[in-house]
């Protein structure tokens, strides 16, 4: 992390970060050394937010002796506008948390941490409350966490090359920058000083008003920076610079911890009588007024964030209830610095303080915590927090249709996957479909126009044209699988299959028992075409496919199939499928179809050996054999086919077992009819020769 994003005001800034609860053990890339970080504040709730802010202005290095591990900084000098920021932030999570219209039945919690002004420490709260104190990451070229700022100005900042990231609800410096030249330039001042906070926002900023200074035509006697853990020489040798200087008036880019530091050591040497001309970090803070008691700064301006009201902000702010909540010593130190007072068993070092009784009222205390002239900074603290609610209510707000953007801060619609006919596979299909159903017209056509001829008329015509019908019909069918569910659809699909197939499979079986039984008939005495004539015929055709039809209605009645938006088969797309409604309905009609198809199989196996001149049954076998065949490998093909391939599995088990009868069955007919004519003849048809084995 580039010290670039943790700016300005000893880190007084608000990081707002959704906790990272993704925790796939093969992204692991590196952990994070050292003891956690423990909050100053915090609260549990379903999502949690990152603050980062200064709740000490200053720190001191501990020695180390590098031979045992470093020991963590210790922060010193209290800092009340870190603790201004976090109830600001507290009092927008409150608002949101009692709201009805934003994350409604979503509890927001928060994670505080006190970074001391410390850059490196800073650093190191960043990470620990971005990764949760646990693991750190590797994501793609979008960074997982947003951090909001309320007070980094640094124009470096809105580069999004470099910090895609970050966002901000106060301006860039790019454009105080130029409007503080501008000011100088209005009021005639050409030669000027400037000092500068030694970091991106000062050096920055500084950058800024300097070249368009220079093309205002305003020089610069001199340019020199600060910081307010500098020791103390440099910062005299600062104050020597400014007394040694002809120009009379300063331009100050400084944060308002540095410019106390700074007018601390002016007071000493009563350096009076300068015209400063400062930035919005210290202009209109009421703490560095109070701290001028020798005026050094009597007639300074600037710039300042426009004035700012947030109703109850204020009675919350003094409300230091909340804080509480915070570590004990924290609190300690917090209650006994605000009430100049010291509580029972406290390990401060004070002496001749008043004994704290716990019930201090802060409506009589007159210091920076009660000073409210950084309204303006409150408000961005309570925009930032509404910034991040807002987003998450948009996102939580889309369902499961959605994912995000590749910035992770909008819902994109999933895409929805079904089997299309515009899709290849889907085209393929279709046009398989098609040539099956064209094939089956054909042929129909060739038995119609050889209608009068003994292989059709001993094939019984009536069922052949019923079973190429129905084949027709097993062909279109497929169709109906392709395209978007819909309610008629998914009902028509089934249904539609089911019916036709049983329409089929009892044609089938219907000529395999008549293969049987007009060969039985030809034996002496044999009446048994009586029994099964050509009324009987179809009356069995009929009652067959009636069951079919008795089961489709009862399962449409009371589960019928229906449209469904499967969720889980893929994480980046929805599958738009029929959903059975009741297994129990679908595996009837399909064991339905299974059972006629095995009784099928076994009457033409038996009527194998049948002689060959009359013996249709031999082509029935084969068509049962890969009927069966293919209807076996379906089951474990459609269970296990994820998504649209499912649906391409039904349907070339449909298009397989079509063809298979088509060609099987009627193929070997066409063959004698077309290319073959003088073995279609009645004497060739009731020849009679030994039977051959199968």
């Amino acid at each position: 992390t580039s010290s670039s994003q943790i700016l300005k005001k000893g880190w007084a800034f608000l990081h707002l970060l959704l906790v990272v609860s993704v925790t796939q053990a093969e992204e692991l890339v590196c952990r994070r050394r050292g003891d956690p970080e423990n909050p100053q504040l915090s609260k549990d709730g379903d999502i949690v937010l990152g603050g980062i802010f200064s709740f000490h202005s200053s720190w001191k290095d501990r020695q180390d002796t590098y031979m045992d591990k470093p020991l963590p900084l210790q922060c010193t000098s209290l800092n009340f506008r870190g603790f201004q920021y976090a109830q600001a932030m507290l009092f927008a999570i409150a608002e949101i948390n009692n709201s009805t219209h934003i994350l409604p039945g979503i509890s927001l919690g928060y994670k505080i941490y006190d970074v001391c002004g410390s850059i490196a420490r800073g650093v190191t709260v960043a990470l620990a409350s971005a990764t949760g104190n646990e693991m750190v990451f590797v994501p793609s070229d979008v960074p997982c966490t947003r951090p909001i700022s309320h007070f980094a100005t640094c124009a470096c900042l809105s580069d999004k090359t470099k910090y895609p990231s970050f966002l901000r609800t106060i301006p860039s410096d790019y454009y105080q920058s130029r409007a503080l030249a501008q000011l100088v330039k209005y009021f005639g001042w050409t030669w000027v000083g400037a000092i500068r906070t030694n970091d991106d926002y000062g050096n920055n900023g500084m950058a800024i008003f300097t070249d368009t200074a220079q093309q205002l035509g305003i020089c610069l006697e001199y340019s020199v920076s600060v910081f307010r853990t500098d020791p103390p020489e440099k910062i005299q040798k600062t104050v020597d610079i400014i007394k040694a200087s002809t120009s009379k008036v300063i331009v100050a880019f400084l944060s308002h911890m540095d410019m106390d530091v700074l007018i601390h050591e002016l007071s000493r040497h009563n350096l009076t009588g300068y015209q400063w001309v400062g930035t919005e970090g210290w202009i209109f803070d009421f703490q560095t007024a109070a701290m001028d008691r020798h005026h050094i700064l009597d007639g300074a301006i600037g710039l300042s964030i426009p004035k700012a009201h947030v109703s109850g902000m204020r009675e919350f702010i003094l409300d230091v209830k909340p804080l509480s909540s915070s570590s004990n010593e924290l609190f300690t130190e917090f209650w006994e610095t605000l009430f100049s007072c010291k509580l029972k068993n406290s390990k401060s070092s004070a002496e001749n303080q008043t004994e704290c009784t716990g019930h201090e009222d802060v409506t009589g205390v007159q210091n920076s915590f009660t000073d409210m002239s950084l309204m303006p900074i409150f408000y961005n603290v309570y925009k930032g927090v509404y910034a991040v609610a807002h987003a998450l209510h948009n996102i939580l707000s889309c369902n499961k249709t959605c994912n995000s953007d590749t910035l992770r801060d909008a819902c994109v619609k999933k895409e929805a996957e079904f089997l299309s006919y515009e899709e290849i596979m889907g085209a393929l299909l279709t046009a398989a479909s098609l040539f099956g159903t064209c094939m089956t017209a054909v042929v129909a056509f060739i038995f119609f126009r050889y209608r009068q001829t003994p292989i059709v008329r001993a094939n019984n015509s009536e069922l052949s044209f019923l079973l190429l019908f129905s084949l027709t019909l097993c062909f279109l069918c497929s169709l109906t699988f392709m395209g978007r569910p819909s309610e008629w659809s998914c009902m028509l699909r089934h249904t539609a299959f089911g019916i036709t197939f049983v329409l089929c499979i009892s044609c089938v079986l219907g000529k395999t028992i008549v293969v049987l039984m007009a060969f039985r008939a030809t034996l002496p005495g044999s009446d048994v075409m009586k029994w099964f004539g050509p009324a009987q015929q179809k009356l069995s055709v009929l009652g067959f496919t009636l069951i079919q039809v008795i089961i489709c209605i009862l399962w449409l009645t009371i589960s019928p199939p229906f449209p469904f938006k499967n969720f889980k088969e893929f994480k980046e797309k929805i599958i738009l499928e029929c959903a059975l409604g009741s297994a129990v309905g679908f595996w009837a009609v399909l064991g339905y179809i299974g059972l006629l198809a095995m009784l099928c199989f076994i009457l033409a196996f038996l009527a194998r050996k049948l002689p060959d001149n009359f013996n249709e049954a031999k082509f029935i076998t084969f068509s049962m054999l890969i009927f069966c065949a293919v209807w076996i490998t379906f089951i474990p093909a459609y269970v296990s086919s994820p998504g649209k391939f499912s649906v391409a599995v039904e349907i070339f088990a449909i298009l397989a077992s079509s063809f298979g009868l088509l060609i099987c069955i009627f193929i070997p007919k066409c063959y004698i009819i077309l290319l073959k004519p003088e073995k279609n003849t009645k004497k060739s048809m009731m020849g009679k020769g030994a039977p051959k084995s199968f």
